[in-house]
């Protein structure tokens, strides 16, 4: 036989809604209606958390670096500018791909931090994740890494913290050297950790010519991965245009084979012979740039073979997340 819920006694002082501390999902809710807090006040703190953001960053300068970053570059940095300017005794913030041991972040002794990007995080806004993290780091005591928690619904976002005016110009690393100040004098341990991680790192470059284009080498061929900021729709219409143009070729020996899609955004990615390194991409991805820029701006319907072009490309996506 079901117990019945406790009534909630009318001379009981209710708490606002404002009020209501967070509790463990399975005690009494605080509000005093006498149901647990998870079917209570907890279910919509729980929904907040959860829901998730298609595009994390957003508004953030350098949005589809910041995707490459968390998705596609295994070892690059990139100052940050705070809103406010720095606290005291922090000389610098910068944002890393990874951190060793997957640290969400690191105050180093110097009292510098060092946020990665590339964690595993506990809600359903990338942005609100970093940004509590990023809190702490400039609090922690200097020489200590930042533990992954549950964050609050209604915290910060990195946009709430971050200067959005200042420039976002990753820098794309051949290993992780940047782990460590001295990485030349660094422990044997110290050493073998890094030359595990940088091993096991694709080697990338980041192309001068356009923005958030990514050149990387693997044993096989090389591949071109360029995040876009159009939206989707958008964009594959323009790129089912050139597709069936036959001007998607970055050279001989190019193809446009299908797309990513990551926090939102679309990466259309190629492969390139060999024997293509990343100055060579330069110019053909200077030049398709400008087709592109063309065929985005075109409002005429598709023709047939357009059509079947842009179908192609949709069955050739692959979501990142």
């Amino acid at each position: 036989m079901a117990k019945k819920r406790p009534q909630t006694k009318a001379g009981k002082q209710q708490l606002k809604d404002g009020e209501i501390p967070v509790v463990g999902a399975r005690e009494p809710c605080p509000c005093g209606s006498g149901r647990r807090y998870k079917g209570c006040h907890g279910r919509a703190a729980a929904q907040a958390v959860t829901e998730l953001v298609q595009r994390p960053f957003e508004g953030l300068a350098g949005e589809c670096d910041w995707v490459a970053l968390r998705e596609l570059v295994p070892a690059a940095t990139a100052a940050l500018t705070l809103k406010g300017g720095l606290p005291e005794g922090v000389p610098s913030v910068t944002l890393a791909t990874v951190l060793p041991m997957a640290w969400p972040a690191l105050r180093r002794e110097d009292g510098s931090v060092l946020l990665a990007l590339q964690n595993d995080t506990s809600s359903g806004d990338l942005s609100r994740d970093l940004a509590d993290t990023l809190q702490r780091a400039l609090e922690a005591e200097a020489g200590s890494p930042v533990a992954a928690r549950r964050v609050p619904a209604d915290g910060p976002r990195l946009q709430d913290l971050l200067d959005g005016d200042a420039p976002f110009e990753p820098v794309v690393h051949s290993g992780f050297e940047f782990w460590v100040p001295d990485a030349e004098n660094a422990t044997a341990e110290v050493s073998a950790s890094l030359e595990r991680a940088n091993e096991a790192a694709i080697p990338t470059a980041l192309l001068s010519g356009v923005d958030a284009a990514y050149w990387c080498e693997t044993p096989e061929k090389n591949h071109l991965r360029w995040v876009m900021p159009y939206a989707e729709e958008q964009l594959l219409d323009a790129l089912a245009r050139l597709h069936a143009a036959g001007e998607t070729s970055l050279g001989e020996g190019t193809r446009l084979v299908g797309s990513f899609r990551a926090h939102g955004l679309m990466v259309p990615v190629w492969d390139l012979p060999s024997a293509m390194g990343a100055e060579d991409c330069e110019k053909p991805a200077a030049a398709f740039a400008e087709r592109l820029a063309t065929a985005l701006a075109s409002d005429a319907p598709l023709t047939a073979e357009e059509r079947r072009a842009r179908g192609g490309l949709t069955n050739r996506q692959v979501t990142l997340s």
